[in-house]
């Protein structure tokens, strides 16, 4: 019979872990209330803040969304019967299709983060050192897990003070 080793998570983790998922259902909440105001579900609000960084081909999107190619095309037909989004063909591979957020598409998804107020004085709170360590920090926790968190971080702006 082979033994299972328990490890014991100390408080202080277990109340970081803790205030982590108190942070993630806020912005998940503020994120559905704000696609609602757009009249969008949240994942058609999730792949059009997606397409307004870039135009990606349908199976990116799926892996991005953690979902099947099937649900993109139907969110992508959805989006697209809106005039949110459109499809082109990929000028490297004209077999491949782009979603590309439209003009609407990124107005929209702008709105959709300019929507995100919880953390927004909280993190204003907060000095220009103190937010970029929180950044290094997340960044730190993300990196073994995810290949491109620390990338993705630095391709985004600088905080501004």
């Amino acid at each position: 019979m082979a033994t299972q080793r328990t490890t014991r998570i100390d408080p202080l983790t277990l109340e970081v872990v803790d205030l982590i998922g108190t942070v993630v259902a806020r912005y998940h909440e503020e994120y559905e209330d704000a696609a609602a105001e757009h009249a969008l579900t949240g994942a058609q609000a999730r792949l059009l803040s997606l397409l307004s960084l870039e135009p990606l081909p349908m199976r990116r999107l799926a892996q991005k969304l953690k979902c099947e190619p099937s649900n993109v095309t139907g969110i992508v037909d959805r989006l697209e019967a809106r005039g949110l989004v459109e499809r082109r063909p990929d000028p490297s591979d004209r077999r491949v299709k782009l979603a590309a957020a439209t003009e609407e598409g990124r107005r929209v998804a702008r709105s959709l983060r300019d929507a995100l107020n919880f953390a927004r004085e909280p993190l204003a709170g907060l000095s220009t050192e103190e937010r970029l360590s929180l950044r290094d920090l997340l960044q730190r926790m993300l990196a073994p897990q995810f290949s491109g968190a620390a990338e993705w971080g630095r391709s985004r702006s600088s905080p501004s003070p």
